[in-house]
């Protein structure tokens, strides 16, 4: 399955949307070691800046659901995201399907010499607000480039550090 193909029971969430985000860190440690600290979801909490992650359903694997809660004062955005693939150490599929953040999104990590590993995150978010989203998005798109890839670099420090 590729990220692109569609997961039973999510709708169109399951399908790219139309704002892409990458983001890459090479982690000095051990491909297994780092893909379980990803999968560490409430963890995740230590490293997303002003979120709080929990599982509100299964147990972290294929078929769980996953809520992230970021909140900056009074304003919140609440991330639900559905996990529909784990492929232990290498990638992490899951689909956000919430109301408001909609979309696939995957974590890939490669085993690299020296006991380093790559970690690739990629999310294919529908932007809201039809056609106002797309030209809002260019402007958006550096900011969450930025904040992907600080919070990516957090994530290796802590599992360098053995907090994760």
């Amino acid at each position: 399955m590729s990220a692109a193909e569609p997961v039973d029971g999510l709708g169109d969430a399951a399908h790219p949307g139309t704002g892409e985000v990458t983001a890459t860190v090479i982690v000095n440690a051990p491909a297994a070691r780092v893909f379980a600290a990803f999968l560490n979801w409430e963890g995740q909490s230590q490293w997303i800046p002003f979120t709080k992650v929990r599982v509100v359903e299964g147990d972290g694997g294929e078929g769980s659901l996953v809520e992230a809660v970021t909140a900056i004062g009074p304003a919140s955005l609440r991330d639900e995201l559905r996990v529909v693939k784990v492929n232990p150490p290498f990638e992490v599929r899951v689909v956000h399907c919430g109301r408001v953040l909609r979309g696939p999104g995957s974590v890939r990590c490669t085993a690299m010499s020296g006991d380093r590993t790559q970690v690739v995150l990629h999310e294919w978010f529908h932007l809201p607000a039809g056609p106002a989203g797309k030209v809002a998005w260019p402007v958006l798109w550096p900011g969450s480039k930025l904040g992907f890839t600080g919070a990516l670099k957090k994530f290796g420090r802590l599992v360098e550090q053995g907090r994760l």
